[in-house]
């Protein structure tokens, strides 16, 4: 009793009277029957920044859906389209009206009236002091009185809120004004966001995409394998800043490297140009950077036995004379013999040149403030995985045995599986950022590609793809969840290791792109298992057949959406296009019943708010509490 008596005495200082407690109660109390909220999922954005931003501007769809029922009778399917277009992109789309001369004072009436209509609809779903602050300073004031504007067409407040519309119009406001109530449009369209992993690699601006992210107010990230290696390479780990810079010189997308984190590349260049030949096959500077991170690779291995990867170290299996390397007991062909640096003697040492690279690697890293910033968002608001609602969330795989059950890792002195062994790996990528504690940074290289770890999954075979051209040496062993977690039983055993039971709770994971064009689909285990990665990269999407699948839960139930590929902002500005959703599947259909907040997570914390709240209310009656006000 005392121990809660002093959580008490704690309470009433934020609520000191009666009148206090009853306020919190009967607004908590209300909060518990409106709707829940919407919630947009996805995964694997991979550096996409236009068709990120998209989704994002479009919600998966939810905002086309809202303004086609409620203008379905008052505006044709252009005019939607083009109010759509304009939510999406307001300055752009205003920019381009303005030099087709279609911004007249009857459009601009018409628009604001639209928009406002349309805010008010979603402001439904909130209370009124949630809505306020997601209000824009500049016209918070102004925004709060239109949506609330009486419907009669004789009543004061009609005139009134008429009024309000003319002077905006009149004094040349409506496009700052546009602009802030779009904004809203969007945020109350969605209020919370989940990404499950991958934000990093293969697309040109994952930096641009943070930026986003960390301008939404309600996010959370699953770390994936490619975000790994990229906190891993913040934090200090030289093996995760050469796969870094490798993967960024791969696949072209160097500015973000340097132009965007100020990492320059310049000690690199100069070295593989005076060290490497000229090579149809792959480039100098690939040659470089491939070498140095084989060779971390190897000594971070060395300094791991207990992960078993021994094979994976095949320096010393290169035959330069015969142009070949042994594989598990098989010669294969090397695309090419320029290994100028490489002793077989001592294979995993760096040589001076080498070490000169990677040090003024090592400081661009730990010099690149945005970088950083970045890396402590992915921190703050990221973990391994998430429970939320009856759903699992993470990034790649729970490690599975052959027979189904949990892989037993030996990890921190001890073995460990399932839920205490992702909750291990979450500690240590945490200790590597906050301690730069060397055993910790070699576990950001192993999440990113280790066959047991619960972000990859598999055997990486990127030394084989880096120099054998015969792609039956490219095939990656992977952990048997993949497989095995299309089986009912089985994603049962994952969800309940979490506390997870019952018909209503779903693993939403991504990683592996869902080959939709060959058949396969993102609904497995008799709907226990979403796989959310269809694609987001670009060149996925010929493999694919689709360009991504993003999942919506609201108070109607969950969907998942499966898009078409985006054709850009400028086809979105000229012809109004949308990321049109190439079908949509009904996992949860609650129509019958749409779910209240009361039905959710947030629910049963507002439901121990108002029990402690009670308890307050009868210290204070009691006279065991005094009443401060």
């Amino acid at each position: 009793m005392e121990g809660n008596l002093k959580y008490l005495r704690l309470l009433s200082h934020e609520f000191p009277t009666r009148q206090a407690v009853y306020t919190e109660i009967i607004n908590l109390e209300a909060i518990l029957n409106l709707p829940c909220a919407t919630e947009h999922f996805m995964s694997d954005i991979h550096g996409e920044l236009e068709a990120f931003t998209h989704i994002l501007n479009n919600c998966s769809g939810v905002i086309r859906e809202i303004v086609n029922n409620l203008y379905a009778n008052e505006l044709d399917e252009r005019e939607r389209a083009e109010l759509c277009t304009l939510i999406y992109y307001p300055d752009e789309k205003l920019a381009q009206l303005r030099s087709e001369g279609k911004l007249s004072t009857h459009w601009y009436d018409a628009t604001l009236k639209n928009l406002c209509n349309l805010a008010r609809r979603l402001s439904d779903n909130y209370t009124r002091s949630f809505v306020r602050k997601q209000l824009s300073e500049a016209y918070g004031y102004i925004i709060d009185e239109l949506l609330h504007v009486s419907l009669g067409a004789d009543s004061a407040h009609h005139f009134y809120h008429e009024r309000i519309v003319d002077s905006i119009i009149a004094i040349g406001a409506s496009d700052d004004f546009i602009e802030s109530i779009t904004r809203l449009i969007k945020r109350l369209a969605v209020t919370r966001l989940h990404v499950v992993g991958d934000i990093f690699d293969r697309g040109p601006r994952p930096d641009r995409i943070l930026d986003e992210l960390i301008a939404f107010d309600n996010v959370d990230i699953q770390w994936g394998n490619h975000d790994a290696a990229w906190m891993g390479a913040a934090a200090g780990s030289e093996v995760c800043i050469a796969q870094v810079v490798r993967t960024c010189i791969h696949y072209n997308t160097l500015d973000v490297l340097e132009s965007s984190y100020g990492v320059s590349l310049r000690e690199l260049a100069l070295f593989a140009d005076s060290t490497y030949e000229h090579d149809p096959h792959i480039h100098r500077l690939e040659k470089a950077i491939n070498v140095i991170m084989f060779k971390l690779m190897e000594q971070t291995i060395h300094r791991h036995p207990n992960w078993g990867m021994e094979s994976r170290c095949l320096l010393g299996n290169i035959d330069i004379d015969k142009g070949t390397v042994r594989i598990d007991g098989k010669d294969w062909e090397l695309i090419t013999r320029d290994f100028p640096t490489l002793d077989p003697a001592h294979p995993a040492e760096l040589s001076e040149g080498e070490r000169h690279v990677m040090n003024r690697l090592v400081d661009a890293f730990a010099d690149s403030d945005r970088l950083h910033d970045h890396i402590q968002f992915l921190y703050d608001h990221g973990s391994l995985y998430k429970v939320c609602n009856g759903r699992l969330l993470f990034h790649g795989c729970i490690p599975l045995d052959e027979d189904g059950s949990f892989s037993r890792v030996t990890s921190g002195g001890r073995v460990r599986s399932g839920k205490e062994y992702l909750d291990y790996v979450d500690k240590i990528a945490r200790q590597a950022w906050t301690t730069g504690d060397q055993k910790a940074l070699d576990w950001m290289w192993y999440m990113w590609c280790g066959y047991h770890s619960p972000l990859a999954g598999r055997t990486m075979k990127t030394f084989e793809r880096a120099y054998v051209a015969n792609k039956d040496a490219w095939k990656e062993p992977q952990d048997p969840y993949f497989d095995l977690s299309r089986d009912e039983r089985v994603a049962e055993r994952v969800l309940a290791e979490f506390g997870l039971t019952g018909d209503n709770v779903h693993i939403v994971n991504g990683h592996t792109p869902v080959h939709e064009i060959d058949g396969d689909t993102p609904v497995r285990a008799g709907g226990k298992l979403l796989v959310i990665d269809g694609g987001f990269c670009s060149a996925y999407h010929k493999t694919t057949g689709i360009a991504g699948y993003t999942l919506i839960e609201d108070k109607f139930g969950l969907r998942l959406k499966a898009h078409r590929p985006f054709r850009g902002v400028d086809a979105a500005l000229a012809k109004n296009n949308d990321i049109a959703s190439a079908h949509e599947e009904i996992i949860e259909d609650h129509r019958d019943k749409p779910l209240r907040v009361l039905d959710t997570d947030d629910g049963l914390s507002i439901l121990e708010q108002i029990e402690d709240l009670s308890e307050l209310l009868s210290a204070y009656r009691g006279g065991i509490l005094p009443e401060h006000g």
